[in-house]
């Protein structure tokens, strides 16, 4: 998210800104069936479609290592080297490790890299050494440091503190450090993150450079700093509320959560396994050692390659299959539709789903129990409507003992070349868990101007009690958020306008002075957020004006905890922070304007 440095690091803005053979053709192979021989129409063959296998090979994009493994520390760094500085390429990887203990590592991480343990614990694979996340490769300035992940995994960093200085979409889950997590790169440069969820770190978390970062159902020995905007839920060892000065959020548990399917070895077979629900939850979901919840075997998965179609896809997904998509690049030329309760689509390495023709990349039917998560969605060229769709236009089914999860699905629109959504994700079913997610609008790469990658919206809510722990979406050319569901919640929002409007009037919303980043519909009566930022940098036109960064409802049943906007360096400004409530943004200090409750 490309800007000039206008103030230190301290004050925490960015100065670039943040920012093998398919098994899939077993679907159209084709077996001639014998129905008998008592007449010549009863000996005539037919064909059929052969059924699609479950399991199979992770292809070869996936790595696995244990620790007989010999060159893993080579096999590590051949990746990281191809995939440092790759922000937009086709590279995509998972590296995984089976259960054991790994001595003298450090694993780097690059783009669309993934790195797991295959534990049911992340205490079942230790790596005495460090998986690092560091800058070098701009110039120390980790805010476009995205689209990597680490998970399942017991850390003893070597020098005690391990460096994870990311940005958007660099989840850190289900992850135990032996010592203490260092969220800034190599010199306090600028840093943009992050998210943490179900993870223990032993020692202190320091942000330091880190402007905003979300931390869910986990457990700290304890918090260094804050800049902007630190959101705790559920967390063991936070700080206390303090907001905004230092600027801490803390609510002692997270109302509903599920965590993300995930990958692992029992014995020599492959399942996956699924975190039951919990409610009011706090701390790891591992802590006291075997995760609660149930696990598929991988044979009632299709393992999916990049090739593969579409059409294949929904064949096996209506076969009864679940789906895992190994790392790579998928095109598809109708939506991949999910009609049944209970499925599973789990990406690997930033598995990355791109619609082309303006179709939709995946929709699910108002069911229970969808579980979608790891991947990305890269918008193609021509407008889609819309990029994901849970549940049709109109779903209104309780889903609340069992609902879908939306996990570590990213979506992108430009960046790795022109795209185009007019909507990128419509939440349709009831009580849907949105648990982490990116949604952004590229500022920068190829393919990028206002008109070049139009995207009106981010995220539009219709379903009632909707859940969102994570939210992260940005430069949308109008709303980034919109909201008509009664009873939603989100804890922790992370914006930023769109930098590249030419003008005032090219964002003017009727009589308002444009759209706001987060907007509660009228009709809505209950309502809840908690640690919501918006910043706006309009560099193109620095004179524009935007009236406020959330707007709602002023009721009773709509409430707001901790919300700020800021201008960053002095490039356009805020003249409220939601409806009219709130000092105005002035000149190029960088310092948020507050407010801590609304009503």
């Amino acid at each position: 998210m490309p800007h000039t440095p206008t103030h230190s690091p301290d004050s925490g803005r960015s100065s670039m800104a943040r920012r093998s053979v398919l098994g899939a053709m077993a679907a159209t192979a084709a077996a001639p069936a014998l129905l008998g021989t008592s007449s010549p129409a009863s000996a005539a063959s037919v064909q059929q479609p052969r059924a699609l296998p479950g399991g199979g090979d992770l292809g070869p994009n996936v790595i696995v290592f244990d620790p007989s493994t010999s060159g893993i520390q080579a096999k590590l760094d051949e990746v990281f080297r191809q995939q440092e500085s790759a922000q937009f390429g086709t590279g995509r990887y998972a590296l995984l490790f089976k259960p054991g203990t790994y001595n003298g590592l450090n694993a780097q991480l690059g783009f669309y890299t993934s790195i797991a343990g295959l534990g049911l614990s992340p205490d079942d694979t230790t790596i005495n050494g460090d998986v690092t996340v560091d800058a070098g490769w701009f110039n120390g300035n980790a805010t476009q440091n995205f689209w990597r992940s680490a998970e399942n995994l017991a850390l003893a960093p070597v020098s005690g503190t391990n460096r994870w200085a990311v940005a958007q979409a660099a989840p850190f889950r289900r992850m135990h450090v032996k010592g203490g997590l260092n969220l800034s790169p190599t010199g306090y440069g600028w840093a943009s993150g992050g998210y943490i969820a179900d993870s223990r770190i032993d020692g202190s978390v320091g942000p330091y450079s880190q402007q905003q970062w979300y931390t869910r159902d986990s457990s700290v020995g304890g918090w260094l700093n804050a800049v902007w905007n630190m959101v705790f839920s559920g967390v063991q060892g936070a700080p206390a509320q303090s907001f905004p000065n230092p600027p801490y959020t803390t609510l002692d548990t997270t109302p509903v959560s599920r965590e993300k399917p995930f990958l692992y070895l029992n014995g020599s077979e492959y399942r996956v396994f699924l975190p039951e629900q919990r409610t009011n939850a706090r701390g790891t979901t591992w802590g006291s050692g075997t995760p609660r919840g149930t696990s598929l075997p991988l044979t009632q998965f299709y393992v999916a390659k990049p090739g593969v179609t579409a059409a294949t896809l929904n064949a096996a997904l209506t076969q009864g299959l679940h789906l895992l998509l190994t790392p790579g690049i998928y095109h598809l030329d109708q939506p991949i539709q999910v009609n049944r309760a209970n499925t599973v689509v789990l990406g690997l390495g930033y598995a990355t789903l791109i619609p082309d023709n303006g179709v939709t990349a995946l929709k699910t039917a108002d069911v229970d129990g969808v579980r979608l998560a790891g991947f990305l969605i890269d918008a193609g060229p021509v407008n889609s409507p819309t990029l994901l769709e849970v549940g049709p236009t109109g779903a209104s089914a309780n889903h609340s003992a069992n609902p879908t999860t939306v996990q570590d699905v990213f979506v992108r629109i430009g960046g790795a070349g022109a795209g185009k959504a007019t909507t990128s994700m419509v939440i349709n079913s009831r009580n849907t868990i949105i648990d982490h997610t990116w949604v952004w609008r590229a500022d920068h790469g190829t393919g990028v101007g206002w008109d070049t990658n139009r995207a009106d919206y981010g995220i539009r809510v219709n379903g009632d009690d909707v859940l969102a722990t994570g939210l992260f979406v940005e430069h949308f050319n109008k709303y980034d958020v919109q909201w008509y569901g009664q009873r939603g919640r989100t804890i922790f929002f992370q914006n930023e306008k769109a930098y590249d409007a030419p003008n005032q009037a090219a964002i003017q919303n009727g009589s308002v002075k444009g759209y706001a980043a987060y907007k509660v519909a009228d009709s809505v009566t209950t309502h809840e957020g908690w640690g919501l930022g918006s910043y706006c940098y309009y560099n193109v036109d620095p004179t524009i004006v935007q009236h406020n960064g959330f707007a709602a409802p002023n009721r009773p049943g709509v409430k707001f905890h901790d919300l700020l906007v800021v201008s960053l360096g002095g490039q356009g400004q805020y003249e409220r922070v939601i409806n009219e409530t709130g000092t105005p943004t002035s000149g190029t200090s960088t310092v948020p304007s507050t407010v801590v409750s609304y009503p």
